[in-house]
């Protein structure tokens, strides 16, 4: 028990600490106006200049829209006291991208990508300025998730092509199954690219490593397979991303430079692309994707641009070139449409995704064969 003696200056003590720390906070306050007030008032640097619209034929264009890359990208601005705290204790540590890969967006609006540099998958909700992410199944976590996927009820799939498993989360990112785990081990040797067919209950992965297609229920029973090593039709030399629309696998046949289409058992229908490394051909194709009007958009990691072809493999057009600015890459990866026709580019070594509206015309047939 303190004396009457001890008890004064342990008083002056605890006000002495509690106004130093209101001081402390009154000074951060101070400094963040000064500095506000001083960046306002010597904005020497002007914001980057965006790229020009692409103008198309018959008025089609496409536009630069943004780019994100931390979970502060979907949050709500933060408050002026929030800044005080962090001036005072350090900033928050954020999660952010490493190397980004693959990209897809769900029902819900939000846009979900696999991240192998930080062993994770961001699911950023701009709608409702939301940030989440997935670390694995929570016995396992993820060691190189590239692959992604989501069905018609929402569920995620993940395909990690070091565990050699595909990892299955609700929408609410829960953890529920695995797709391709033998007591433990990994059925797939290297998966990557991942589908699905809701419609018809299947989940379509390709095996890299395997030069193979596997495609399974959506419980994860394997329904069969398709694809060898080659160069003829049908076969493969290092298959990675794959794509369903319209009732075909649109599947990209890395090192024959060549995109090549199945229906949904595998039969061979066709293919398009020649090997270059100049615009019009395919070196270094990474994510695949289509807007409404059953155009392909792919990405190309060798000239950093995204290529735009017909279903005969005319190049329409090409947008982005190399460098750190708006409209710009360093290695582009996964690319994903969502309905409204915004295209999602994983900018992988600058750390980012990069969002681009195509403004079409849109045919009640190509509505039609948006994704089942």
């Amino acid at each position: 028990m303190l004396s009457r003696t001890q008890a004064p200056f342990c008083l002056r003590e605890i006000t002495t600490y509690r106004f130093g720390w209101l001081k402390a906070a009154q000074a951060g306050l101070m400094v963040l106006v000064l500095s506000a007030t001083g960046a306002a008032a010597d904005k020497t640097l002007p914001p980057p200049a965006l790229p020009p619209p692409v103008l198309l034929e018959g008025g089609r264009r496409l536009e630069f829209v943004r780019s994100f890359s931390t979970e502060q990208d979907a949050r709500n601005k933060r408050s002026l006291l929030s800044k005080v705290f962090d001036f005072i204790a350090g900033p928050a540590e954020l999660s952010r991208m490493v190397r980004p890969y693959g990209v897809v967006t769900d029902a819900q609006d939000r846009v979900i990508v696999t991240d192998p540099g930080a062993a994770l998958v961001h699911i950023f909700d701009f709608t409702r300025r939301k940030y989440q992410k997935l670390e694995g199944s929570g016995k396992e976590p993820f060691r190189s998730p590239i692959g992604i996927a989501v069905d018609g009820t929402g569920n995620i799939y993940v395909a990690d092509s070091e565990l050699g498993k595909v990892l299955v989360f609700d929408s609410r990112g829960k953890f529920r199954r695995y797709i391709g785990n033998v007591k433990g081990e990994g059925y797939f040797k290297r998966p990557t690219g991942l589908a699905v067919d809701s419609a018809h209950g299947r989940l379509y992965v390709t095996d890299t490593l395997r030069d193979a297609v596997y495609y399974t229920d959506l419980q994860g029973n394997i329904l069969g397979h398709f694809g060898k090593r080659g160069s003829g039709d049908g076969e493969f030399n290092y298959p990675t991303e794959i794509l369903f629309r319209n009732d075909e696998l649109f599947v990209v046949d890395a090192m024959n430079f060549r995109v090549q289409v199945f229906d949904r058992n595998g039969q061979y229908l066709g293919r398009f692309g020649q090997m270059g490394p100049v615009t019009g051909y395919l070196w270094r194709s990474k994510g695949l994707a289509m807007d409404s009007e059953a155009h392909f958009y792919l990405a190309d990691a060798y000239m950093d641009v995204v290529q735009v072809f017909d279903r005969d493999g005319t190049l329409l057009y090409y947008f982005g070139k190399p460098g750190q600015g708006p409209g710009q890459f360093e290695l582009p990866a996964g690319v994903c449409i969502d309905g409204n026709d915004r295209v999602f580019v994983v900018d992988t070594f600058n750390r980012r995704v990069e969002v681009f509206q195509y403004k079409g015309i849109k045919t009640a047939d190509a509505k039609a064969g948006r994704d089942r």
